[in-house]
Order: structure tokens, then sequence, then C-alpha cells
């Protein structure tokens, strides 16, 4: 893993390069690390076609874990984006990010948009977040990791859950700092979003999927979707929003066509 800095806060974010062609930023979802991508098959697919950036958010993997909510506001994770980019010498980008990185490519692509050539994002919002994990994980989540930990949490959540989590998930979340967990759960409840409007001036070609048993990501797709002129909506048929990343075969055939178009 490589480093970049928030010119900002001085935060250092973990990223990885791999992959040759044109440069695609892939942004996991919360509680993940990039290897998410690795798991399902993204990276094994896309590698040969594109130079790959993969990136740890601030508080996951690689990357520096702060324990306050306010370093867990857009405006940083916005900056965590630039300065890799930055940090690999790419201009612009097409852009893939899934759960909490479709909501980053979104507001990247606000804020920075002449760094994003294309969006595609799958079970995103852009809307305001206050109580959005209580209902993606379960009620009281925060208090959870603060009080009982990953382990606590892993256990409360497989209550709420139609399947247990999957090893590869689970393995991925008892890594995690459980104290900055609950700090970035708290900054996104805070998080207002964008207005509609900012998405409806977006000119970039852009993708959005989600799947058909996500009930915590189902309407916020398609109001996203509905907004940003002439995008694509593709509704993976089955899955929910903590199985979406593993259709990877029917995600990619959209993807494939959409960049190649």
């Amino acid at each position: 893993m490589e480093y970049a800095s928030n010119a900002d806060d001085g935060t250092r974010i973990a990223y990885t390069v791999v992959g040759s062609g044109p440069p695609l930023l892939m942004v996991h979802g919360s509680f993940l690390t990039h290897t998410i991508w690795r798991t399902f098959g993204y990276v094994k697919a896309l590698r040969g076609t594109r130079q790959l950036i993969l990136v740890d958010s601030r508080g996951h993997g690689r990357s520096e874990k702060p324990h306050t909510p306010d370093a867990y506001a857009m405006t940083n994770f916005v900056g965590d984006l630039t300065a890799v980019l930055d940090a690999v010498g790419a201009r612009t980008v097409d852009y893939l990010g899934y759960s909490f990185g479709a909501r980053a490519g979104i507001a990247l692509t606000a804020a920075k948009p002449e760094r994003v050539r294309s969006l595609a994002v799958g079970g995103g919002s852009h809307g305001a977040q206050a109580g959005a994990f209580d209902r993606l994980f379960f009620p009281g989540c925060a208090d959870v990791l603060e009080h009982s930990g990953m382990d606590g949490f892993i256990e409360a959540w497989n209550e709420h859950r139609m399947l247990p989590v999957d090893a590869g998930t689970r393995a991925v979340f008892v890594a995690n700092d459980a104290r900055a967990m609950a700090a970035y759960i708290r900054a996104c409840d805070a998080d207002l979003g964008l207005p509609d409007e900012v998405l409806q001036h977006f000119t970039q070609p852009s993708l959005f999927y989600v799947g058909s048993e996500d009930r915590t990501r189902l309407d916020d797709t398609r109001a996203a979707a509905a907004l940003v002129p002439a995008s694509e909506l593709h509704i993976v048929r089955g899955f929910d929003h903590a199985t979406t990343m593993a259709a990877s075969d029917e995600v990619l055939e959209h993807l494939e066509r959409f960049w190649n178009n």
C-alpha cells in the first residue's frame, strides 16, 4: 500500500494501484476495505484493461482512523480522494463506488467535477443520512460499537439480517477500529447530503445500480438516477444491500456496456 495525505487535516489515506489502462477509482462501502473488490472478482475482471486505483477510506483498512466525528465530514472524504488522485497523477478518472463509496463519489463529482469523467455507483444516497446506519444494520449500532466492540456489533447485526454475515465480510469487519467506526456512524448521521438540484447539473455519463431487495437504498438510488440527466439505472434482482457486491458478474456486465458506449 502507498499513502497520500489530505492537505486539510493531514490524515494519511492508504491506496494501491494495479493494472494498466484508463484510470478507474474504486471506493468501497462502510466497514470494508479495498480488498472487497478483489474478494468478489472485480479486480481480476478489470485489471487487464484498467488502471485500478483502490482506496481504503479514512477510518478503514490501513488508512488512519480518527476517533472524533468531525474527522468524518464528507468534505474530508472528498479531500482524501483528491489527494489520492494527485498522488497517482490522475487528472481525471472513471469512478466506481458502492454504498458509502457511492455517496463519496456523488460528493466528489459535485465538488470536483473536473476530476470525474464518468460516475458508476451502487446502493448509494445523496440525501440526509440521519438514522441510515440504524436502518442498514440495526437500531443503536453506534452505541453497540462503543460498548461491545466489533464482535458485539456483528452478533447484533446477524440477528437483523436475511442471511448470516459471510466469512470474508466478517474478517474485514473485525479488523476495524470500533471507536473509529462509531465516530464515522455519528458523522454520517449528521450529514445533510446534497440538494437535488446539484445532481440535476451533473454532466458526466452516470450509471446507478441497486439490489431489488435493498430496502435501505432502493428508493434512494432510483431518486438519484432520476435526477442525473441521461443516467442509467439497473436493478440487480434478488440481492439486498449487503449482498449486491457479490453479484459481480451482472454488475460488471452493466459496467462494461456503460464504459464502452
